[in-house]
């Protein structure tokens, strides 16, 4: 790790508990939103390539980061696997077990700070098979002690799969651009984007739903950081989606993102 990045590390730590307390504020309404069945992004998007990925099995024991609500806990608890997942949000956790009344001998929620690397081992070292994080990464500060952490959370060749907003197409500096033109008597419409920065770490305030109480902190880094954090872990990289929306009857009237992939979705696995 550079000097550079070890100087942002430092300004970013200083954002955790206020990230923490933004995400306290916003879970109730991010709760509500979510329901039980997520919205679109994490239906058509999240799920079906994160599942792919982690190849649920009978019996294993999986660990949810930064849960929220507790819906892919849920998700996995009904594919068979034993589930701890925790958040930092003591809301969050709260939701969760709310919404998990059937699942208390399936899903063990507790509050747990991802940045805390001595929090994270009382969790169980070579204890379990995989490790999730759907679109969660990008909302931690530091996750040098997360990825630290996994080595020794995980067992040999256990995988760590975690879906972030693809950093190539959405940094803190995109814009979403909507033309159209009418060419030789057709309108013809396109949805792209521009971005000015990419390479440098940076953070930002963003609303993830709209109408949420307040914005919540976004942490950009480049796709490099994630694999050369995780590959300095003693990580390899053996999966890898990008995935993009399918087209249906609304494509014109939204923003869609058919052809410019708006998330990206990793498996790590420890060797």
């Amino acid at each position: 790790m550079s000097g550079k990045d070890v100087d942002i590390l430092s300004k970013w730590n200083e954002m955790t508990d206020d990230s923490q307390s933004r995400w306290d504020e916003i879970a109730a309404f991010w709760d509500n939103y979510m329901g039980e069945h997520s919205n679109r992004f994490h239906r058509e998007i999240i799920r079906p390539k994160t599942e792919e990925l982690l190849e649920v099995k009978e019996g294993q024991l999986l660990l949810d980061i930064a849960c929220g609500n507790g819906n892919f806990s849920r998700r996995l608890a009904d594919l068979g696997a034993e589930v701890i997942a925790f958040d930092y949000s003591p809301n969050m956790i709260e939701r969760a077990k709310l919404r998990s009344t059937n699942y208390t001998n399936r899903i063990d929620y507790q509050v747990v700070d991802a940045t805390n690397y001595q929090s994270l081992l009382t969790l169980g070292t070579e204890k379990y098979d995989g490790a999730v994080a759907n679109m969660a990464l990008m909302d931690i500060a530091d996750i040098t002690f997360l990825t630290k952490a996994l080595s020794q959370l995980l067992k040999k060749s256990g995988i760590f799969v975690f879906s972030i907003p693809h950093p190539c197409f959405q940094t803190p500096t995109t814009r979403k651009i909507h033309e159209s033109e009418d060419r030789n008597g057709e309108i013809v419409t396109r949805n792209s984007v521009q971005i000015s920065t990419y390479l440098t770490p940076e953070p930002s305030q963003t609303i993830g739903i709209k109408g949420q109480p307040v914005p919540h902190l976004l942490f950009h880094r480049p796709l490099a950081y994630y694999m050369n954090l995780f590959f300095s872990s003693g990580f390899v990289l053996d999966g890898l989606h990008e995935p993009s929306f399918e087209k249906d009857e609304l494509e014109n009237n939204r923003f869609d993102w058919y052809d410019i992939p708006p998330a990206v979705i990793f498996r790590f696995r420890k060797m």
